[in-house]
């Protein structure tokens, strides 16, 4: 599994802050970018294989394909302003350019096209809303390109979920082709939160996930933590090797270290001498050594913070390699 967290970068050149290939993410489908243009700033990209929507999250912009063009598109300079977007859907082997009039935020989303639709401008007018759930779990659609709509292979929607509440409720997954039961998707979620210092749990599983497991024990035990007034600067997290594991999932978990940076809190482990060592190299706690440094450097490369252990002197070796590493 591919890390599932993806954070937005720097802009590039062409401003292009976010990159979701099929290659990246592992599976067969779906690409989706994003890109922050400054106003008088132009975005030209060829189709190729793949159909386009284009959907202007925030900001205005000329659009125009080979054959198609609309000027002065786009109504709200926030996506949390209570309106919805503007978008143009692309075949393949078609081309698009986007003029930023203002400075905006573009999402490009993907799938492979077959020339089934041609170029066309969908306003707010042709978009449906609705409102799922009730509760804490009522979220606002807004359906830009719904399954319904004129597309080969792309769904696009918006989801406004008031503060406090559950989006994708009840727990469901996309993983097998087996209507009605479950539906085949690949999904990508580009979460923007309103205050920026706000936070979002998502919680993705499959039949035996530790990781998803492990970090939605811990997300809910922060949540205590802060309910009760603790802080979080005094707040660190420990994914908890050995503890009823398999062996498996121990190395689940170190393997998959990085994806606890989710947690924006540091990471505190301890393998040392541990039995997922000792059942490794076959030998007893006190002779684990060189197996624990190893797991603490893999650790280390993980984002790991702070490293419980037994044997100092080794692991603060291990730790000044690692940084020279780093800073090489």
């Amino acid at each position: 599994m591919t890390s599932l967290l993806v954070n937005s970068q720097l802009p590039n050149s062409d401003g292009r802050i976010q990159n979701i290939t099929p290659e990246s993410a592992s599976w067969k489908y779906v690409g989706f970018d994003v890109f922050l243009l400054k106003s008088g700033q132009t975005l030209e990209q060829k189709t190729g294989k793949r159909e386009i929507c284009l959907v202007l999250v925030s900001g205005k912009a000329n659009v125009k394909t080979r054959k198609e063009s609309w000027v002065k598109l786009g109504e709200r300079m926030s996506v949390f302003s209570e309106k919805p977007p503007f978008a143009v859907y692309t075949p393949n082997e078609d081309e698009f350019t986007v003029e930023a009039l203002t400075d905006l935020e573009l999402a490009v989303c993907s799938a492979p096209g077959k020339g089934n639709y041609s170029a066309r401008l969908i306003t707010p007018e042709d978009m449906t809303y609705e409102t799922r759930g009730h509760g804490t779990n009522t979220r606002h659609i807004c359906n830009i390109l719904p399954e319904t709509a004129e597309a080969d292979s792309l769904l696009v929607v918006e989801v406004i979920t008031p503060n406090g509440n559950w989006s994708s409720y009840p727990p469901h997954k996309h993983d097998l082709d087996n209507l009605p039961e479950e539906s085949f998707l690949e999904e990508t979620y580009y979460h923007r939160i309103n205050p920026p210092q706000g936070f979002a749990f998502q919680r993705v599983y499959t039949d035996d996930d530790v990781i998803a497991e492990v970090l939605a024990f811990l997300k809910t035990r922060v949540l205590i933590c802060e309910r009760n007034g603790i802080v979080r600067e005094r707040l660190l997290v420990d994914p908890g090797f050995g503890f009823g594991k398999t062996l498996k999932q121990n190395y689940q978990l170190l393997k998959h270290l990085p994806d606890f940076e989710v947690m924006k809190l540091p990471v505190l482990i301890g393998v040392s001498r541990k039995s997922m060592i000792g059942d490794v190299v076959g030998k007893a706690a006190d002779q684990r050594l060189a197996g624990s440094i190893a797991a603490t450097t893999y650790a280390l490369l993980g984002g790991a913070n702070i490293i419980r252990t037994h044997d100092v002197a080794a692991t603060v070796d291990a730790i000044r390699v690692h940084s020279a590493y780093l800073d090489a």
